[in-house]
């Protein structure tokens, strides 16, 4: 929120709770939203509905941590899942990710 901005003569300050700074490599799947060079804060969602459709989240997978968009939110007999994609990949992730996968939400990109 606009109030969580502080801005100062030397210095800008984000007001915050609970977050973290994320950084990023260099795979172009969220080109040019994310990039190597940017930085994001990121947010821990407290339940399933704190993710909706359009939120960038970070999530756990085989493959390590990735970050991309949530396209379609459902429910299955396993629950809540969301689908995701790259903003720069021409398909969706093949498989639905799990509220218990999400590490975060960004919030914040700082270029």
């Amino acid at each position: 929120k606009e109030d969580q901005i502080l801005v100062y003569p030397l210095r800008v300050i984000l007001d915050i709770p609970v977050s973290k700074l994320a950084g990023f490599t260099n795979t172009n799947s969220m080109d040019p939203f994310i990039d190597e060079t940017a930085n994001a804060i990121e947010i821990s969602p407290s339940n399933p509905d704190a993710i909706q459709v359009g939120d960038v989240i970070s999530y756990q997978t085989s493959y390590g941590v990735l970050i991309h968009r949530v396209i379609e939110k459902g429910v299955d007999e396993e629950g809540v899942y969301y689908l995701v994609k790259g903003d720069n990949n021409r398909f969706q992730d093949p498989f639905k990710v799990r509220f218990n996968d999400v590490q975060g939400v960004v919030v914040a990109v700082i270029y």
